[in-house]
């Protein structure tokens, strides 16, 4: 049985796929299977392309012992350390993104999660950015609860960030000084305030394909559209810092089956991208349809222009997906 051509029709007709059926496209032929993935995105997305840019809004000294980060303060890591940005530097990276091209921006901070005078100080920022701009706002502010979203939320914001990392299986693997729970209370209490909700995982941690697969159905039984796929970038200092990096043909593989799972979903090349030798180009031809522009929070990017242009020669259409 030709397991692409019969899971991509079934896809096509409106069926989601189980855990099992994606299992079977782990060693299908890769050019098979990114072709049919890239179908797939056509079908249901068309050539809209997702793209955002982020600010390290708070940098290091973060509480949280997540092996793969620099901004914890468990490891030791050339990063710079600094509290909350003010406005004028938010507001001007946000002027400079949306001057450039991008529709969406996205403020990301360090540690557990903002305290209530670091949400009301952010919420100024989004509220400026909204006034002075026609960027769409997102903001990666860690495990707040439903009242501080509310506020985000009336301060013009309309999607949040937290991603799952990884399957709930490998998760304690990982990190212990939060739980798979507390990410789960996390996005439906954002979803609760009227929030989008953007989340996905790192690949390259050590987990298998399983769990990638098993992290992307706990994705989908959330009613998430915006799903970020970051290439660990194994950074010195951190425990991980010894992992192999992650073939571009893997990153192919991981993208097109995620595709196969969700078909109507932004499928997010995020951090780790500069590693791939073609930038992402393959990925985009194998089921991505958006990515994250220009520097990441400790790593260097690629940068606005460069991504406008690869994104006209491949045929994409910038626009704002509020999935």
């Amino acid at each position: 049985m030709n397991h692409v051509q019969n899971l991509k029709g079934k896809v096509l007709n409106g069926e989601f796929l189980s855990k099992e059926e994606a299992l079977l496209l782990v060693n299908v032929p890769l050019e098979e299977l990114c072709l049919a993935a890239n179908e797939i995105r056509q079908c249901f997305c068309g050539n809209n392309f997702d793209i955002c840019t982020i600010i390290n809004g708070k940098s290091g000294r973060c509480s949280e012992d997540c092996k793969y980060c620099a901004q914890s303060s468990f490891y030791h890591t050339a990063i710079n350390n600094y509290p909350l940005l003010d406005t004028n530097q938010i507001l001007g990276q946000a002027k400079i993104s949306e001057r450039k091209g991008v529709l969406r921006y996205s403020i990301v901070t360090s540690g557990k999660k903002l305290n209530d005078d670091e949400v009301d100080k952010a919420c100024e920022s989004i509220k400026a950015i909204r006034k002075e701009t026609g960027i769409a706002v997102c903001v990666s502010f860690g495990l707040l609860d439903e009242v501080q979203f509310k506020k985000i939320k009336e301060a013009g914001a309309t999607r949040i960030h937290n991603n799952l990392e990884t399957s709930r299986n490998y998760f304690p693997k990982i990190c212990s000084t939060h739980s798979y729970d507390d990410k789960i209370k996390t996005i439906t209490s954002a979803q609760r305030a009227g929030l989008n909700v953007c989340s996905g995982g790192i690949v390259g941690l050590g987990e298998t394909m399983e769990d990638r697969i098993d992290m992307v159905l706990t994705i989908r039984e959330l009613g998430i559209r915006s799903i970020p796929v970051n290439m660990l970038n194994p950074i010195s200092g951190t425990p991980y810092e010894d992992n192999d990096k992650l073939s571009d043909e893997e990153m192919c593989r991981i993208v097109a089956i995620f595709r196969f799972l969700v078909p109507n979903a932004s499928i997010r090349l995020a951090g780790g991208r500069g590693l791939l030798k073609d930038k992402g180009v393959k990925c985009f031809q194998s089921g991505a349809n958006a990515a994250i522009s220009a520097d990441m929070l400790t790593t260097a990017g690629i940068s606005i222009e460069q991504d406008m242009q690869l994104l006209e020669e491949l045929g994409y259409k910038v626009v704002l997906w509020n999935g």
